[in-house]
């Protein structure tokens, strides 16, 4: 009989597979040994950096690991981006505190880092960047940086009955 934490790491692994094989912005590479509790994740869509002059100049493509504590799911994934992402909930995590819940998969923690990359989603209420904070209320005319759908083509059908036959 199977834990109840490696039920559900091997079910995040499924669902990560299933969702993400093939995906046009989001690679997904297990580390280690499966059903694995590392992942990196690749994602190609326009996040920010700080150039040379501190000027957030967007780049296409971040690199964020996550790490599944010996406490997961009662205990949220560690993620932390390769390089120095400008967003308000970046810093040296990334700070998914404010939508993770135990009934969340993986896959869709995944999903929700990827908007915030692209500033569809961002938190200046308890930033771990406050200068990135302080830029997103200056410039909320010119947000989000991304429009990638991320979760579209995920194999969901939605079936609509609008009538009788």
């Amino acid at each position: 009989m199977t834990s109840p934490r490696l039920r559900r790491l091997e079910s995040d692994y499924e669902l990560l597979r299933s969702r993400f094989d093939g995906h046009p912005n989001i690679l997904v590479e297990a580390l280690g040994t499966v059903p694995p509790e590392n992942y990196r994740v690749t994602y190609q869509v326009p996040s920010l950096r700080l150039d040379q002059s501190n000027v957030p100049t967007v780049v296409n493509t971040t690199v964020v690991d996550f790490e599944l504590p010996m406490g997961y799911p009662r205990e949220k994934p560690l993620a932390v981006s390769h390089g120095t992402v400008f967003h308000p909930n970046f810093g040296e995590y990334v700070c998914i505190a404010d939508f993770w819940s135990p009934a969340q998969s993986l896959a869709d923690i995944v999903i929700e880092v990827g908007e915030m990359l692209q500033w569809q989603k961002y938190n200046i209420q308890s930033p771990l960047n406050a200068i990135a904070a302080d830029w997103a209320v200056k410039h909320a005319h010119e947000l989000p940086i991304g429009h990638a759908q991320l979760d579209a083509g995920t194999g969901l059908i939605d079936i609509r009955i609008t009538g009788e036959a």
